[in-house]
């Protein structure tokens, strides 16, 4: 819709802003959430300092690298060594608790609006907060899936019984062979689902999730508010530059972004937008608190 889109801060002060969110949060008939990476950031799931140190000092000490993203891309010499770093990866952001409740304060100020999710993060936050997973769209995968790496079929498979059986035998930055997970089908090695390449896996319960959110955006044109928390510029035809379009189509919407530094809209909506630089969870402590 936009060729060469004009983009902008809104206006308002930090505490108006806050104000102007909680009322259209209370005002709207429907809240559409679209959330990123710095969502799970603003929870505690950072992916370097001192919680990289904590769980993989070893592996940073062998290959140099300082952060669990960069220890994802590392070309392992073994499958043995691969899986003893990812089934560690998928246990602290997928089986373990995020160390701040920003996703469950978050469950709390929209639980009682006729919500829906569309996200990128894949570290299932949104459901161990206790939000429903019928309204809950994870377009990049889920840490807690495994898919084949081929793939021969289009199918995932929950993981989480080999991932903490791997993480107990692994020795020496190593898991046992016999653990390593091969395809059911055709044999060939597992991997996880998540979207990295034209591999991907989208089964069952992904077009089912992608057709809800599409039959809860088709069903909703009055007074929406598109919330967008933490979302960057990697993939922004996922979440930013769709709720900008729909905002513009609506003139009852109202547009909202949360976001560390990139707190932005577009001049077109601006008169309908709330930005607000900072950290989500301060952020929405601040409007449950008012």
């Amino acid at each position: 819709m936009f060729s060469n889109p004009t983009i902008t801060k809104s206006i308002g002060s930090y505490s108006d802003n806050i104000q102007k969110l909680k009322k259209a949060l209370a005002e709207c008939d429907a809240v559409v959430i679209g959330a990123g990476a710095g969502l799970s950031t603003s929870a505690g799931f950072v992916y370097n300092g001192e919680r990289f140190e904590k769980h993989f000092s070893d592996f940073e000490k062998k290959y140099g690298f300082t952060d669990m993203y960069s220890g994802g891309f590392y070309p392992y010499n073994t499958y043995e060594e691969f899986w003893a770093y990812w089934s560690r990866y998928i246990f602290v952001n997928r089986y373990t608790n995020a160390p701040k409740p920003v996703y469950n304060k978050l469950f709390d100020l929209v639980k009682d609006k006729d919500y829906f999710i569309i996200t990128t993060n894949v570290d299932h936050c949104f459901q161990k907060a206790g939000f429903d997973k019928k309204r809950l769209f994870y377009t990049q995968g889920d840490y807690g899936l495994f898919q084949c790496s081929v793939p021969c079929h289009f199918k995932t498979y929950e993981n989480e019984d080999i991932v903490l059986q791997m993480v107990k035998e692994q020795k020496n930055m190593r898991v046992p062979t016999r653990l390593i997970p091969k395809c059911p089908i055709c044999g060939k090695p597992m991997t996880m689902n998540l979207r990295s390449d034209d591999k991907f896996v989208e089964d069952e319960g992904w077009h089912t999730a992608s057709e809800r959110y599409e039959n809860f955006l088709s069903s909703h044109k009055g007074k929406v508010l598109y919330l967008e928390l933490g979302v960057g510029y990697n993939t922004p035809g996922i979440i930013k530059i769709p709720f900008w379009n729909m905002t513009a189509q609506n003139p009852k919407a109202i547009y909202a972004c949360i976001n560390y530094g990139e707190a932005v809209t577009l001049e077109k909506i601006a008169g309908r937008s709330i930005c607000i630089n900072g950290d989500i969870g301060e952020i929405i402590t601040l409007i449950k608190n008012e």
